[in-house]
């Protein structure tokens, strides 16, 4: 058996076959760009698997070496990648610039930072492994543009020959010239290597004169500039100092453009792998560094916790009661995990979990209480209350007590909301009651939330909340 059968094999221990399956064959028959930044939705839907599943085969994958996890930073407006990163704890604090939208950004998690796999080079060597030697095109393909944006062969084309002037390969240390006649149009140079941009804003009457522009690529970011020029022939004068090959491309800034760039599909994002359980099971220490903290515009987070532990121990003994007590988080982690969430921790007989969507925390929460009813019929007993609360809000990922963790008062108030619970009802907040999806799920199960003022240890003001009956 080859180490590359063995590797399957130990997968097949972890993860879904049939995604098993598939990953193999990518690997063995796939084109070399099909290997590189594969997007995990996309592939799951293009080969009819479960999302879930897959992005834990893919993990598991990643694990034993088959895959490289990759942490990309795009611009939301062009879909480009300005820093790929092999770990999370490489994501940088300040701003990141987009030269072709002339823009700057933060990291947002929540859907800039875009999670991929490539495969290893010890399993398959492609062409993306060199990226220094990949044509134009597939460097802006494989390297400059996300997998999110939605590009096909006949997108490609328009791309190449409709919105380009013209591109070129300029060696590191070389010098050369393009020659151009400039349309009535917005001109952009954009080099992908060196993230570097010259805007070209041509009006006026049409000219018979060569017009001049001269530019130099070098390791320095230099903030976009913009030019005015007139309709007509440019001589334009490149120099590369960059210490690296670069790709100077010249676009036509029209509709056509916008379109083809501004077609997207579903990707992996790093907000939905924080809350993927085998993420935070498998990948321990690729989460945060200690100092680091990680915006999160919208997490929603699920407490629960068992009600009177204590006076049940007393009750039926310590064996007993820690029995009942392992068999109801060993059913909440599971209903956790298989509605999309990630267990943060327990405490005591407590537990903290987040979700990127508030309807796969309330489909959790439900499914919770049904199943404490059925393991109380089980085990004879009325002991297995559990109180319920959920909350959706900002935050930060941070690392406590070397694990990736949650701070804010978004964290504190779905605590705090849980606490109201007096027996096996749910509570929850606005912010939840208001998701479209969330409403569905209580509509179709004919539960009607009851709306109260409560008083939330350590939050000043009363808050709306909703008890789910």
């Amino acid at each position: 058996m080859s180490d590359i059968q063995a590797q399957f094999s130990v997968l097949k221990q972890t993860a879904d076959a049939k995604v098993v399956d598939a990953i193999a064959r990518l690997i063995e028959d796939g084109e070399d760009h099909e290997l590189n930044r594969v997007n995990v939705l996309d592939f799951s839907r293009q080969h009819g698997l479960d999302e879930e599943r897959a992005i834990s085969a893919f993990l598991h994958s990643a694990r034993l070496g088959l895959f490289d996890l990759g942490w990309n930073v795009l611009c939301p407006g062009c879909g480009g990648v300005l820093g790929a990163h092999s770990t999370l704890k490489a994501l940088r604090p300040d701003d990141y610039h987009c030269a072709l939208c002339a823009c700057g950004y933060k990291a947002s998690v929540d859907d800039q930072v875009e999670v991929s796999f490539t495969v290893n080079p010890r399993i398959r060597r492609i062409a993306a492994h060199d990226p220094d030697a990949l044509p134009v095109w597939e460097y802006f393909k494989q390297v400059f543009w996300s997998s999110g944006v939605d590009f096909n062969k006949e997108s490609f084309a328009t791309l190449a020959n409709e919105v380009t002037l013209d591109t070129m390969e300029l060696p590191a240390g070389e010098k050369a010239t393009m020659s151009l006649q400039l349309p009535n149009d917005f001109i952009i140079i954009f080099e992908p290597v060196t993230h570097a941009a010259q805007f070209i804003d041509v009006q006026g009457e049409p000219t018979k004169e060569r017009q001049q522009l001269a530019i130099m690529y070098n390791k320095v970011r230099a903030p976009t500039g913009t030019t005015t020029m007139r309709p007509g022939p440019l001589r334009l004068s490149l120099e590369n100092q960059a210490g690296v090959r670069v790709l100077p491309s010249v676009f036509i800034a029209a509709e056509a453009l916008h379109h083809l760039i501004g077609k997207r599909k579903p990707f992996l994002t790093a907000k939905r792998m924080l809350s993927n359980q085998t993420f935070r099971d498998v990948f321990k220490a690729d989460n945060l560094n200690i100092d680091q903290r990680l915006q999160i515009t919208s997490l929603t987070f699920l407490f629960t916790d068992l009600k009177g532990s204590t006076a049940l121990y007393e009750r039926v003994g310590d064996l007993a009661a820690f029995d009942l007590v392992r068999a109801h988080f060993h059913a909440l982690l599971e209903i956790i995990s298989s509605e999309k969430g990630a267990v943060v921790k327990t405490i005591g007989d407590a537990v903290m979990a987040t979700f990127v969507r508030p309807e796969h925390a309330i489909a959790a929460g439900l499914r919770m209480r049904a199943a404490m009813d059925e393991l109380s019929k089980q085990r004879g007993t009325a002991d297995l209350i559990v109180k319920i609360g959920i909350h959706e809000g900002p935050c930060l990922a941070v690392m406590l007590n070397e694990r990736q963790d949650y701070f804010g008062q978004t964290v504190n108030i779905a605590a705090r909301v849980q606490s109201l619970s007096t027996a096996q009802e749910i509570h929850i907040t606005g912010p939840v009651l208001d998701a479209p999806a969330v409403a569905e799920v209580l509509q179709r199960r004919a539960i009607r939330p009851i709306q109260k003022q409560a008083a939330l240890r350590g939050i000043a003001d009363k808050m709306v909340v909703y008890e789910i009956p």
